[in-house]
Protein backbone atom coordinates (compact mmCIF):
# COMPACT_ATOMS: atom_id res chain seq x y z
CA UNK A 1 0.00 0.00 0.00
CA UNK A 2 1.39 3.40 -0.97
CA UNK A 3 1.94 6.01 1.70
CA UNK A 4 -0.58 8.80 2.22
CA UNK A 5 0.90 12.07 1.01
CA UNK A 6 0.46 14.83 3.60
CA UNK A 7 1.13 18.56 3.53
CA UNK A 8 1.18 21.06 6.39
CA UNK A 9 -0.11 24.62 6.02
CA UNK A 10 1.39 27.00 8.56
CA UNK A 11 4.78 26.17 10.05
CA UNK A 12 4.34 27.76 13.45
CA UNK A 13 3.89 26.44 16.98
CA UNK A 14 1.56 23.63 15.92
CA UNK A 15 2.62 23.24 12.28
CA UNK A 16 6.22 22.36 12.98
CA UNK A 17 5.10 19.73 15.47
CA UNK A 18 2.57 18.35 13.00
CA UNK A 19 5.34 18.05 10.41
CA UNK A 20 7.57 16.19 12.86
CA UNK A 21 4.72 13.87 13.84
CA UNK A 22 3.78 13.03 10.26
CA UNK A 23 7.43 12.42 9.37
CA UNK A 24 7.53 9.69 12.04
CA UNK A 25 4.56 7.78 10.59
CA UNK A 26 5.58 4.73 8.61
CA UNK A 27 2.50 4.86 6.36
CA UNK A 28 2.58 8.60 5.62
CA UNK A 29 4.87 10.83 3.56
CA UNK A 30 5.34 14.49 4.46
CA UNK A 31 5.44 16.21 1.07
CA UNK A 32 6.20 19.65 2.46
CA UNK A 33 5.20 22.61 4.60
CA UNK A 34 3.83 26.00 3.56
CA UNK A 35 4.17 29.42 5.14
CA UNK A 36 4.09 33.15 4.47
CA UNK A 37 7.27 34.69 5.88
CA UNK A 38 10.78 33.71 7.03
CA UNK A 39 9.79 33.44 10.69
CA UNK A 40 12.07 32.11 13.40
CA UNK A 41 10.56 28.67 12.83
CA UNK A 42 11.43 28.81 9.12
CA UNK A 43 14.92 30.12 9.86
CA UNK A 44 15.44 27.24 12.29
CA UNK A 45 14.22 24.81 9.61
CA UNK A 46 16.84 26.26 7.26
CA UNK A 47 19.60 26.07 9.86
CA UNK A 48 18.74 22.39 10.44
CA UNK A 49 19.36 21.69 6.76
CA UNK A 50 15.79 21.94 5.40
CA UNK A 51 14.56 18.45 6.36
CA UNK A 52 11.16 19.46 4.91
CA UNK A 53 10.47 21.10 1.56
CA UNK A 54 9.09 24.63 1.88
CA UNK A 55 6.30 26.11 -0.22
CA UNK A 56 5.05 29.69 -0.15
CA UNK A 57 1.42 30.69 0.27
CA UNK A 58 -0.16 33.55 -1.68
CA UNK A 59 1.15 36.93 -0.53
CA UNK A 60 4.58 35.66 0.50
CA UNK A 61 7.58 37.78 -0.48
CA UNK A 62 9.89 35.36 -2.27
CA UNK A 63 12.74 37.87 -2.17
CA UNK A 64 12.82 37.82 1.63
CA UNK A 65 13.50 34.08 1.50
CA UNK A 66 16.10 34.46 -1.26
CA UNK A 67 17.96 37.07 0.78
CA UNK A 68 18.41 34.50 3.53
CA UNK A 69 19.27 31.71 1.06
CA UNK A 70 16.24 29.72 2.22
CA UNK A 71 15.36 27.30 -0.58
CA UNK A 72 11.75 27.32 -1.78
CA UNK A 73 10.26 24.33 -3.56
CA UNK A 74 7.29 26.13 -5.09
CA UNK A 75 3.93 27.71 -4.45
CA UNK A 76 1.10 26.56 -2.21
CA UNK A 77 -0.71 25.32 -5.31
CA UNK A 78 2.36 23.27 -6.20
CA UNK A 79 2.16 21.60 -2.78
CA UNK A 80 -1.58 20.95 -3.14
CA UNK A 81 -0.98 19.25 -6.49
CA UNK A 82 1.13 16.60 -4.74
CA UNK A 83 -0.85 15.72 -1.60
CA UNK A 84 -3.81 13.56 -0.62
CA UNK A 85 -4.63 15.52 2.52
CA UNK A 86 -3.62 18.77 4.26
CA UNK A 87 -3.06 19.41 7.92
CA UNK A 88 -4.01 23.07 8.19
CA UNK A 89 -2.50 24.88 11.17
CA UNK A 90 -2.81 28.36 9.70
CA UNK A 91 -3.83 31.25 11.97
CA UNK A 92 -7.51 31.18 12.95
CA UNK A 93 -9.75 32.05 10.02
CA UNK A 94 -7.10 31.44 7.37
CA UNK A 95 -7.86 27.72 7.30
CA UNK A 96 -11.47 28.44 6.38
CA UNK A 97 -10.25 30.51 3.43
CA UNK A 98 -7.85 27.73 2.42
CA UNK A 99 -10.75 25.30 2.36
CA UNK A 100 -11.89 26.75 -0.97
CA UNK A 101 -8.50 25.80 -2.44
CA UNK A 102 -8.78 22.28 -1.04
CA UNK A 103 -12.27 21.89 -2.45
CA UNK A 104 -11.13 23.05 -5.88
CA UNK A 105 -8.29 20.52 -5.85
CA UNK A 106 -10.39 17.69 -4.41
CA UNK A 107 -8.11 17.42 -1.37
CA UNK A 108 -9.14 16.41 2.12
CA UNK A 109 -8.10 18.54 5.09
CA UNK A 110 -7.77 18.51 8.86
CA UNK A 111 -8.24 21.85 10.64
CA UNK A 112 -6.99 22.84 14.07
CA UNK A 113 -9.00 24.13 17.01
CA UNK A 114 -8.72 27.80 16.05
CA UNK A 115 -11.20 27.41 13.21
CA UNK A 116 -14.97 27.46 13.68
CA UNK A 117 -16.76 24.12 13.82
CA UNK A 118 -18.61 24.95 10.60
CA UNK A 119 -15.42 24.51 8.56
CA UNK A 120 -15.59 20.72 8.92
CA UNK A 121 -17.90 17.76 8.45
CA UNK A 122 -17.01 16.36 11.88
CA UNK A 123 -15.65 17.86 15.11
CA UNK A 124 -13.11 15.14 15.78
CA UNK A 125 -11.28 13.39 18.62
CA UNK A 126 -9.26 10.24 17.97
CA UNK A 127 -10.46 8.35 21.03
CA UNK A 128 -13.99 9.67 21.52
CA UNK A 129 -15.46 9.61 17.99
CA UNK A 130 -12.90 8.17 15.54
CA UNK A 131 -15.48 6.25 13.52
CA UNK A 132 -17.47 9.43 12.80
CA UNK A 133 -14.46 10.76 10.92
CA UNK A 134 -14.06 7.74 8.63
CA UNK A 135 -13.65 8.80 4.98
CA UNK A 136 -14.91 12.33 5.67
CA UNK A 137 -13.46 15.18 3.61
CA UNK A 138 -12.97 17.75 6.36
CA UNK A 139 -12.34 17.21 10.06
CA UNK A 140 -11.67 19.77 12.78
CA UNK A 141 -9.63 19.02 15.88
CA UNK A 142 -10.48 20.08 19.40
CA UNK A 143 -8.33 22.66 21.21
CA UNK A 144 -5.35 21.64 23.34
CA UNK A 145 -7.30 21.72 26.61
CA UNK A 146 -10.30 19.95 25.15
CA UNK A 147 -8.11 17.27 23.56
CA UNK A 148 -6.47 16.34 26.85
CA UNK A 149 -9.69 16.70 28.81
CA UNK A 150 -11.59 14.36 26.49
CA UNK A 151 -8.78 11.79 26.65
CA UNK A 152 -9.26 11.45 30.39
CA UNK A 153 -13.06 11.73 30.39
CA UNK A 154 -13.42 9.22 27.54
CA UNK A 155 -11.05 6.88 29.37
CA UNK A 156 -13.23 6.86 32.49
CA UNK A 157 -16.43 6.74 30.46
CA UNK A 158 -15.37 3.55 28.67
CA UNK A 159 -13.56 1.79 31.51
CA UNK A 160 -15.80 2.57 34.47
CA UNK A 161 -19.35 1.99 33.28
CA UNK A 162 -20.15 5.36 31.77
CA UNK A 163 -20.24 8.98 32.94
CA UNK A 164 -23.25 11.25 33.29
CA UNK A 165 -21.61 14.61 34.00
CA UNK A 166 -18.33 16.41 34.63
CA UNK A 167 -17.43 19.76 36.15
CA UNK A 168 -14.04 21.23 35.28
CA UNK A 169 -11.80 24.10 36.30
CA UNK A 170 -9.09 25.14 33.84
CA UNK A 171 -6.02 26.99 35.05
CA UNK A 172 -4.96 28.25 31.64
CA UNK A 173 -1.57 29.53 30.61
CA UNK A 174 -1.87 33.02 29.14
CA UNK A 175 0.42 32.53 26.11
CA UNK A 176 2.90 30.15 24.49
CA UNK A 177 6.63 30.52 25.21
CA UNK A 178 8.00 33.25 22.94
CA UNK A 179 4.67 35.06 22.56
CA UNK A 180 4.71 38.77 23.35
CA UNK A 181 1.44 39.92 21.79
CA UNK A 182 -0.51 39.54 25.06
CA UNK A 183 1.90 41.75 26.97
CA UNK A 184 3.24 41.28 30.47
CA UNK A 185 0.83 40.72 33.32
CA UNK A 186 0.69 39.99 37.04
CA UNK A 187 -2.93 39.01 37.45
CA UNK A 188 -5.47 36.23 37.00
CA UNK A 189 -8.42 36.69 34.68
CA UNK A 190 -11.78 34.93 34.80
CA UNK A 191 -13.72 33.81 31.74
CA UNK A 192 -17.50 33.64 31.65
CA UNK A 193 -18.86 30.17 32.40
CA UNK A 194 -19.31 27.67 30.91
CA UNK A 195 -15.90 27.45 29.25
CA UNK A 196 -15.81 26.46 25.59
CA UNK A 197 -13.95 23.28 26.55
CA UNK A 198 -17.00 22.04 28.47
CA UNK A 199 -19.29 22.92 25.56
CA UNK A 200 -16.92 21.24 23.10
CA UNK A 201 -16.79 18.11 25.25
CA UNK A 202 -20.57 17.83 25.06
CA UNK A 203 -20.41 18.22 21.27
CA UNK A 204 -18.01 15.28 21.02
CA UNK A 205 -19.60 13.26 23.87
CA UNK A 206 -23.27 14.35 23.93
CA UNK A 207 -24.22 11.78 26.58
CA UNK A 208 -22.08 13.60 29.19
CA UNK A 209 -23.37 16.83 30.75
CA UNK A 210 -20.44 19.20 31.25
CA UNK A 211 -19.79 22.63 32.67
CA UNK A 212 -16.60 24.47 33.46
CA UNK A 213 -14.77 27.55 34.69
CA UNK A 214 -11.58 28.92 33.14
CA UNK A 215 -8.95 31.12 34.81
CA UNK A 216 -6.17 32.73 32.73
CA UNK A 217 -2.84 32.51 34.54
CA UNK A 218 0.40 34.42 33.76
CA UNK A 219 2.53 31.37 32.89
CA UNK A 220 3.56 29.90 29.53
CA UNK A 221 4.23 26.18 30.10
CA UNK A 222 1.09 24.10 30.23
CA UNK A 223 -2.44 24.25 31.57
CA UNK A 224 -3.82 22.37 34.56
CA UNK A 225 -7.40 21.08 34.57
CA UNK A 226 -9.27 19.72 37.57
CA UNK A 227 -12.15 17.37 36.81
CA UNK A 228 -15.03 16.24 39.02
CA UNK A 229 -16.73 13.30 37.26
CA UNK A 230 -20.00 11.55 38.08
CA UNK A 231 -20.48 8.00 36.87
CA UNK A 232 -23.63 6.04 36.17
CA UNK A 233 -22.46 4.10 39.19
CA UNK A 234 -19.84 4.96 41.81
CA UNK A 235 -16.28 5.02 40.44
CA UNK A 236 -13.66 4.07 43.02
CA UNK A 237 -10.19 5.54 43.12
CA UNK A 238 -8.67 2.15 42.33
CA UNK A 239 -10.91 1.72 39.27
CA UNK A 240 -10.01 5.16 37.93
CA UNK A 241 -6.30 4.76 38.60
CA UNK A 242 -6.22 1.41 36.82
CA UNK A 243 -8.00 2.90 33.80
CA UNK A 244 -5.69 5.90 33.57
CA UNK A 245 -2.57 3.74 33.89
CA UNK A 246 -3.66 1.67 30.89
CA UNK A 247 -4.04 4.69 28.58
CA UNK A 248 -0.99 5.25 26.34
CA UNK A 249 -1.61 9.01 26.10
CA UNK A 250 -1.99 9.58 29.84
CA UNK A 251 1.15 9.62 32.01
CA UNK A 252 0.31 8.98 35.67
CA UNK A 253 2.80 10.73 37.98
CA UNK A 254 3.34 11.46 41.68
CA UNK A 255 4.34 14.61 43.52
CA UNK A 256 6.83 12.59 45.59
CA UNK A 257 8.71 11.71 42.39
CA UNK A 258 9.29 15.38 41.61
CA UNK A 259 6.26 16.27 39.50
CA UNK A 260 5.39 19.37 41.48
CA UNK A 261 3.57 21.27 38.75
CA UNK A 262 3.46 22.28 35.10
CA UNK A 263 7.15 23.17 34.84
CA UNK A 264 8.13 19.70 36.07
CA UNK A 265 6.65 18.12 32.96
CA UNK A 266 8.44 20.55 30.68
CA UNK A 267 11.74 19.88 32.39
CA UNK A 268 11.20 16.11 32.31
CA UNK A 269 10.42 16.20 28.59
CA UNK A 270 13.68 18.09 27.99
CA UNK A 271 15.58 15.57 30.12
CA UNK A 272 14.08 12.78 27.99
CA UNK A 273 15.56 14.53 24.96
CA UNK A 274 12.18 15.29 23.42
CA UNK A 275 12.44 17.97 20.70
CA UNK A 276 11.50 21.42 22.04
CA UNK A 277 10.66 19.87 25.42
CA UNK A 278 7.44 18.47 23.92
CA UNK A 279 5.30 15.81 25.53
CA UNK A 280 2.39 14.17 23.71
CA UNK A 281 0.84 12.72 26.87
CA UNK A 282 -1.25 14.56 29.42
CA UNK A 283 0.13 14.19 32.93
CA UNK A 284 -2.25 12.99 35.62
CA UNK A 285 -1.33 13.34 39.27
CA UNK A 286 -2.04 10.16 41.21
CA UNK A 287 -2.04 12.37 44.32
CA UNK A 288 -4.99 14.36 42.94
CA UNK A 289 -7.19 11.31 42.38
CA UNK A 290 -9.76 11.23 45.18
CA UNK A 291 -13.30 10.06 45.78
CA UNK A 292 -15.83 12.74 46.71
CA UNK A 293 -18.98 10.92 47.72
CA UNK A 294 -20.00 9.02 44.61
CA UNK A 295 -17.89 11.28 42.37
CA UNK A 296 -14.23 11.02 41.39
CA UNK A 297 -11.88 14.01 41.17
CA UNK A 298 -8.47 14.38 39.53
CA UNK A 299 -6.09 16.91 37.94
CA UNK A 300 -4.22 16.77 34.63
CA UNK A 301 -1.43 18.78 33.04
CA UNK A 302 -1.88 19.82 29.39
CA UNK A 303 1.29 20.41 27.31
CA UNK A 304 -0.45 22.90 25.05
CA UNK A 305 2.00 23.00 22.15
CA UNK A 306 2.13 19.26 21.46
CA UNK A 307 -0.90 17.52 22.99
CA UNK A 308 -3.06 17.74 19.83
CA UNK A 309 -0.47 16.13 17.54
CA UNK A 310 -1.48 12.47 18.10
CA UNK A 311 -5.17 13.22 17.58
CA UNK A 312 -4.32 15.22 14.43
CA UNK A 313 -2.58 12.16 13.01
CA UNK A 314 -5.55 10.01 14.10
CA UNK A 315 -7.67 12.38 11.99
CA UNK A 316 -5.54 11.71 8.91
CA UNK A 317 -6.00 7.99 9.48
CA UNK A 318 -9.76 8.33 9.82
CA UNK A 319 -10.28 10.69 6.89
CA UNK A 320 -8.14 8.54 4.59
CA UNK A 321 -9.69 5.31 5.88
CA UNK A 322 -6.31 3.85 6.78
CA UNK A 323 -7.77 2.07 9.81
CA UNK A 324 -11.47 1.47 10.25
CA UNK A 325 -11.70 1.44 14.04
CA UNK A 326 -10.73 3.69 16.92
CA UNK A 327 -8.57 0.99 18.49
CA UNK A 328 -6.62 0.27 15.30
CA UNK A 329 -6.22 3.91 14.28
CA UNK A 330 -4.99 5.22 17.61
CA UNK A 331 -2.74 2.18 18.05
CA UNK A 332 -0.94 2.91 14.76
CA UNK A 333 -0.42 6.55 15.70
CA UNK A 334 0.82 5.55 19.14
CA UNK A 335 3.25 3.02 17.68
CA UNK A 336 5.01 5.54 15.47
CA UNK A 337 5.04 8.26 18.19
CA UNK A 338 6.35 5.77 20.78
CA UNK A 339 3.31 6.28 23.00
CA UNK A 340 2.73 3.27 25.24
CA UNK A 341 1.49 2.20 28.65
CA UNK A 342 4.29 3.04 31.10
Amino acid sequence: MSKVKVGVAGYGVIGQRLADGVALQGDMELVGVADLAPTLSIRALHEKGMPYDLYLVEGADRASFDQLSIPVSGSFNDLLDQVDIMLDSSPGGVGAKNKALYEAKGIKAIFQGGESNSVADVFFHGYANYEQGLNQKYLKLTSCNTTGLIRSVDCLDRACGGLTKVAITIIRRVADPGDYHRGLTNALQMDKAPSHQAVDLMTIMPHVNATGILVHTPVTHGHIITVLATGKKKITRDQALQAFRQHPRIRVVRIADGFLGNASFFRYARDLGNPRGDMYEVGLWEDSLVESGDDIMYAINIPQESVTIPESIDAVRAAMGLQKSRDDGTAETNKFLNLKVR
